[in-house]
């Protein structure tokens, strides 16, 4: 049975807080690789307003997206890329149509996109490894091709203060803008707004807060500013 957009997010969400409870136990993300892989195939359907391959080890790929591209979805939690690789199953890049490889960012607690390409961008990237084994590196080809923008995926909240304009989008991903302009990175920016409003970076069991939450934090803030504000006027 095809999953709602509601019912992704929802299932998005538990798996996020599933992966970060882990990692609060000391589990390292790397021990975790179905747990990404299941986060990084909801999160491709989720942002491509797709659906999840509908048999479980669909042969080649993960994801069919709204316009019915097969997506073959690739989620990694290394820290660093000098040595990571990705490789595919030959004979099954036939059934594929597109490619994204993922990284989740455990420091921030969020998903970011490495490469987002169509498989004829991809094939010429990659190298036999033998077994019918194909192998692609992303220290090279790291933002090779990123079609798809965090612009494409909606919005769930937004708050403006001060310039700055604080949106959370439906993939849980905070963005940040100042003046009208992108910032990145975007936690340093997130505690500035804090200190503006008063906002703790620490969370009840004084650890900080990861870019997610304090960004979560900061819209309720302003939210809640804003609301008593319109109270006021109304006096």
């Amino acid at each position: 049975m095809a999953l709602s957009q509601m019912q992704l997010i929802q299932s998005l969400g538990e798996a996020m807080s599933w992966f970060e409870r882990e990692l609060g136990w000391g589990v390292k993300p790397t021990e975790m690789p179905h747990l990404c892989g299941r986060i990084g195939e909801l999160y491709v359907a989720l942002i491509t307003n797709g659906q999840m391959a509908p048999e479980v080890n669909q042969r080649g790929y993960d994801v069919v997206s709204a316009q019915g591209e097969r997506i073959s979805v690739k989620t990694t939690a290394r820290s660093g890329f000098s040595n990571f690789q990705v490789f595919f199953t030959g004979s099954s890049l036939e059934f594929v149509d597109r490619v994204i490889v993922l990284w989740m960012n455990t420091e921030e607690m969020q998903i970011e996109i490495l490469l987002d390409a169509q498989k004829t961008d991809v094939l010429p990237l990659l190298s036999p490894v033998g077994k019918g084994k194909l192998r692609l590196g992303l220290s090279k080809n790291r933002n090779k091709s990123a079609a798809l923008r965090q612009a494409d995926i909606p919005s769930v909240n937004e708050v403006r203060f001060k310039g700055y304009t604080v949106r959370e989008l439906e993939s849980g991903t905070i963005e940040v803008e100042h003046n009208g302009n992108p910032v990145q990175p975007v936690k340093p920016c997130l505690r500035d707004i804090a200190g503006l409003l008063n906002v703790g970076l620490l969370n009840s069991k004084g650890n900080a807060f990861n870019t997610r939450q304090l960004g979560t934090q900061i819209i309720q803030s302003i939210l809640q500013l804003n609301a008593s504000q319109i109270l006021e006027n109304r006096k």
